[in-house]
């Protein structure tokens, strides 16, 4: 029946008159053929401080083009004169420079708007509008960036100047000194550090200059990530390349916080519950009078995260915020704001089932208020107006019938408990905020809706101006693009709404049957469906091969409720597949050309966790599966991510979700494919995949690609993705590609 259904999947392709090559040229030029046909989108768009305009980047029909917006004038004009700019950039770069294809990155205008600096390449200028005269700027600053997974071990040597300007602080041998700037004396002020167990040179003076907080620091073994980097370009044999890299389970630093009393020769250390159980302790910082500080404690498990207070009169911490779940507290969300009147706090909690913002009173460590409250959630808080005792915040989910991932603004007054929409439309919102918060550029859209731009009041909503120029997608869908479709159904529990998109090819004829493919990421540190319009999405073009393509958030995945999201608590391998099964099982009965009986998904990183998941948990339905650079065993993975998931200490959980305890259960056709320089996810992670699957001798193909890093696979893992879905899923011949 397989073979039957095959054959006439390859006479349909055929009978078209498409071969295969066509196909793959339809794919490689689907960029080309609708998303250069897209008008006036915004590319990047910027608020240009200490003014009420903004600069913004769009394609027109004469290539990339930079416009001002102007508020107070209520005007949109050319920001500058390309022609004049790619003449001076070819003269200093000696290379020819396109007026509508300018190479410029990090474009910032200066507040008079005569002049411009951004970087070409690592280099960056300074451009003065009023003669087109570039010069390379002498203050820029280098654009490397530190790895992202590196410790660091708090023993700098840095010298911090106390508030008055009269001391300068400083770690010596791993205790703490003083010296007068003044009399260039020095001080030891600390007896007790080590090299084993030093003063951390993270350093906060009070204000009044008199004391210091600094923790007694422990540090830990760091595990190191070795990777080989077999084809280097600048030799010919191979390098070595390490990387800090803890995994779950691993030994951590420890702070004490302590505060040296300067001028009494005193020390307080102040002891802080399950200190030895912490992740990190970190946010030091005074109040106005220096007779305390606060600072954050994440316990290790993230089930617990304080924010104490430490008193100097009595040397002991009060917890001003406890956060406490059963589950998990996802930290990264959360958000503290101090008042300058020294008496309040903001704080953003999911206790009461929902990501809502909530007043402390510091003084009492109580809740004053609970400023937001119901079956939706804040997604950030924007800005605080403490003098009109207002703030503006992003959320998501509260009109109840869209969907409910949309992203919209409103304006809460914090006395009234009154909540104004600054940006009523049913459609994802987009903003851009001038300096000083008068005025925003919307750019709003679904992704089954084109943008609109509009300029409003932050005051009240209000649009000041809808410029002429809008976004234009009519030109794409002339040349036959397809919008996609934005789907919802029930999930697993048959209430919960479930919502995703599903992207058709150009050429679809509803009376033919097209195998799905699912583009999956199911992280659990946010939703990923897009919700904004693009014409080109993950899998718009693998669709012009001849599939449906599909992606979408199931249960285990955020910005939905407390519950939704603790599916994922100790059960990364769940990914929400009941849910998204249960919901292409419901496109499938609306739309019958999905031809659910032959299932393919493919994603990256935690996406190729859940890929290879799939086929390992459900192969009832997944049938054919790419996974590049998977997390296949969070037991290998990076500390933070997986504990905050997967929870602390180590237990039986680790095994239940890993692809390599269960790689016997493979049966359907598995694609694997590995950056070898991967240093976001351990490259052994997908090569102790492999070694299980030969041990129980399951076939799979394994594609490594040589000097790549965390990838979902480049040019020529893209081929090879598609090459694999063509011969499995349509069942025909790839193309020749050694002719």
């Amino acid at each position: 029946m397989k073979k039957l259904l095959f054959f006439f999947l390859f006479l349909s392709i055929y009978s078209y008159g498409q071969s295969i090559d066509s196909l793959y040229r339809r794919a490689d030029s689907f960029r080309g053929k609708y998303a250069t046909k897209f008008y006036n989108g915004l590319s990047d768009i910027k608020a240009i401080n200490d003014t009420h305009s903004f600069w913004y980047l769009t394609q027109t029909p004469n290539g990339n083009e930079y416009f001002i917006i102007d508020a107070d004038t209520k005007t949109v004009y050319q920001a500058f004169n390309q022609q004049k700019l790619a003449l001076a950039l070819t003269n200093v770069t000696n290379k020819e420079i396109n007026p509508y294809k300018l190479p410029l990155r990090s474009l910032q205008f200066c507040k008079n708007m005569h002049s411009i600096y951004f970087y070409v390449d690592e280099t960056k200028y300074n451009c003065k509008l009023t003669d087109y005269s570039i010069n390379k700027d002498l203050n820029q600053t280098s654009r490397n960036e530190s790895y992202w997974g590196g410790v660091f071990k708090e023993n700098k040597k840095d010298k911090i100047k106390s508030p008055d300007g009269k001391k300068e602080a400083y770690i010596q041998e791993g205790n703490l000194w003083i010296t007068d700037i003044d009399t260039k004396k020095d001080r030891k002020i600390s007896n007790d550090g080590s090299v084993y167990e030093y003063y951390s040179s993270n350093i906060y003076w009070s204000p009044d200059s008199k004391k210091v907080v600094c923790c007694r620091y422990r540090p830990a073994e760091t595990r190191k990530l070795l990777i080989i980097s077999s084809s280097p370009k600048d030799q010919l044999q191979p390098k070595t390349e390490e990387y800090d890299y803890p995994k779950p389970g691993d030994a951590l630093p420890i702070r004490r916080p302590v505060v040296h009393l300067i001028d009494e020769n005193k020390s307080i250390e102040f002891s802080v519950p399950d200190v030895e159980q912490q992740f990190d302790l970190s946010n030091i910082r005074w109040n106005k009078n220096s007779d305390s500080f606060t600072f954050n404690f994440n316990k290790r498990g993230h089930q617990q995260y304080v924010i104490y207070s430490g008193d100097i009169a009595t040397g002991k911490v009060r917890p001003i915020v406890d956060e406490q779940s059963p589950t998990f507290v996802y930290y990264n969300m959360l958000y503290q704001y101090w008042f300058e009147n020294g008496n309040e706090l903001l704080w953003v909690s999911e206790r009461d089932g929902w990501r809502h913002i909530y007043l402390y009173d510091i003084a009492s460590g109580k809740v004053k208020k609970q400023l937001t409250k119901g079956e939706w959630v804040v997604k950030s808080v924007i800005k605080v107006d403490e003098t009109k005792r207002t703030l503006i915040f992003k959320a998501c989910g509260m009109d109840k019938d869209e969907d409910p991932y949309l992203e919209k603004y409103y304006l809460l007054n914090m006395e009234s408990g009154k909540i104004k929409s600054l940006t009523p439309e049913n459609a994802n919102h987009s903003v851009t905020f001038s300096t000083d918060y008068s005025f925003f550029v919307d750019n709003y859209s679904r992704v089954d809706l084109s943008p609109t731009i509009v300029v409003r009041s932050t005051e009240d909503g209000k649009v000041i101006f809808k410029p002429l120029q809008q976004p234009d997608a009519s030109k794409a869908i002339e040349a036959g693009w397809k919008i996609p479709e934005v789907f919802s159904a029930k999930g697993r529990d048959g209430k919960t709404d479930i919502w995703g998109v599903i992207i058709r090819p150009s050429n679809f004829d509803p009376n033919k049957k097209y195998p799905v493919i699912e583009y999956i990421y199911a992280g659990p540190h946010d939703s990923h469906v897009p919700k904004s319009f693009a014409i080109s999405h993950r899998c718009s073009e693998l669709a012009e091969l001849g599939f449906i393509t599909v992606m979408i958030d199931g249960m285990g995945t955020a910005n939905r409720s407390k519950a939704f999201h603790d599916v994922c608590w100790k059960n990364l391998k769940d990914a929400g597949f009941p849910d998204r099964i249960s919901w292409m099982k419901a496109a499938a009965t609306k739309y019958p050309e999905m031809d659910i009986e032959h299932v393919g998904i493919y994603g990256g990183s935690a996406g190729g966790q859940n890929t290879m998941g799939a086929l390992l948990f459900h192969p009832e339905f997944y049938k054919v599966g790419v996974a590049s650079c998977g997390c296949h065993d969070n037991r290998m993975d990076k500390i933070w991510w997986n504990e905050q998931w997967m929870g602390y200490p180590i237990g039986k959980e680790y095994e239940e979700c890993s692809n390599v305890v269960n790689a016997k259960l493979l049966q359907g056709n598995l694609m694997l494919i590995l950056g070898e320089l991967d240093n976001n996810v351990d490259p052994s992670s997908t090569l102790q995949v492999a070694d299980e699957l030969i041990k129980h001798n399951k076939e799979f193909e394994f594609v490594i690609l040589p000097g790549a890093r965390h990838t979902l696979g480049e040019s020529y893992g893209e081929r090879k993705r598609r090459d694999f879905f063509v011969k499995h899923l349509l069942g025909i011949e790839t193309p020749k590609w050694n002719k």
